[in-house]
């Protein structure tokens, strides 16, 4: 038996050829090129496997190889059989390439639901296209979400630093803004002077006329105030119905006369239910060696000698004033 596999004798039926060229070419041709293209698809399987690592059809794809393989084996033997009748062994090759074939293919009917979940390109162009609009709409709304909390952030700022009754600077933005005057002051020497400002007698308007009568007033006081000094000064509530004004760059005699402008302009101001107030106000002027609670205290002392010297008036603070003023009880 073993030699008849290979003394070429054997001659099934079928396969005998007649020795023409033409024909001749024919079979051994497309032989050739068969096996050539067999032997090269299994390289290609197993170098896209070696370069794709995410992919796990690896059992299925040796089949696959192998039955690739084995074909190209079966059209080799046919080449040789053209001149050696080997044919028990290409029927041997023949019967291995059908069972891998029935193993590929049960495989492959077992993975097919695998396989048709694979999105196709359409598929993925698709969902690409809805990922885009998922992106850019996420882009809008993260636009739109910063847009909000700046404004927002603007406004906890703007409620931080505003005085709520009146509209000036709150009394920690004003004292950011003497504190920053300070700093300029001994960096550069830049002086500048401060005025405190109190509204006469604002306890009898409240009892008289009501709170709200008093923060209106408070309201139009504040904007005398600012519309009797200059760009560049500052002006917030101090606390109750005391006003800090900061003049920088400005010497006390100027200061003076803006203080001066100030009283006027509160005196001369029409109010509702026939409201009339007055203001005091006290001036000081930064010097070498103080700092801004030097300076808060010294305008104190300088208001509080206003109110005690019958009020509606401009006093500066002077070296000789007594800190027991600063304890005295004046509405």
């Amino acid at each position: 038996m073993f030699e008849r596999l290979f003394d070429g004798s054997l001659m099934p039926h079928g396969h005998c050829l007649l020795w023409r060229w033409d024909l001749l070419f024919l079979h051994l041709g497309g032989d050739i090129m068969t096996v050539i293209a067999y032997a090269l698809i299994p390289f290609g399987i197993f170098y896209f496997l070696s370069k794709r690592q995410d992919i796990k059809f690896d059992g299925l794809a040796v089949l696959f190889a192998c039955f690739i393989a084995f074909c190209g084996a079966s059209h080799l033997a046919g080449i040789i059989n053209i001149w050696h009748g080997y044919y028990f062994i290409e029927g041997a090759i023949k019967f291995a390439t059908g069972t891998v074939s029935i193993a590929t293919a049960y495989f492959l009917w077992k993975l097919m639901p695998v396989f048709i979940n694979i999105p196709s390109v359409s598929m993925l162009k698709q969902r690409n296209e809805e990922l885009e609009q998922l992106r850019a709409e996420l882009e809008e709304t993260n636009r739109s979400l910063e847009e909000k909390v700046k404004e927002r952030t603007m406004q906890l700022e703007q409620q931080a630093n505003t005085d709520a009754v009146t509209g000036v600077a709150s009394r920690f933005c004003i004292m950011e803004t003497l504190n920053h005057n300070c700093r300029l002051f001994d960096r550069y020497g830049r002086g500048f002077s401060i005025l405190m400002i109190d509204v006469d007698h604002f306890k009898e308007v409240n009892d008289t006329h009501g709170h709200q009568a008093g923060d209106e007033v408070l309201s139009i006081m504040a904007e005398c105030v600012s519309n009797n000094i200059r760009l560049v000064d500052a002006i917030g509530r101090y606390g109750g119905e005391e006003f800090l004004v900061i003049l920088p760059e400005t010497p006390q005699n100027i200061a003076i006369d803006i203080a001066e402008r100030i009283r006027k302009g509160v005196e001369m101001l029409s109010l509702p239910s026939e409201i009339q107030i007055t203001c005091s106000v006290g001036v000081s002027t930064m010097r070498k060696g103080m700092k801004d609670d030097g300076l808060i205290n010294q305008a104190d002392l300088a208001l509080y000698t206003a109110k005690r010297s019958g009020r509606n008036q401009v006093v500066v603070f002077e070296e000789g004033m007594s800190d027991s003023l600063q304890n005295t009880s004046i509405t």
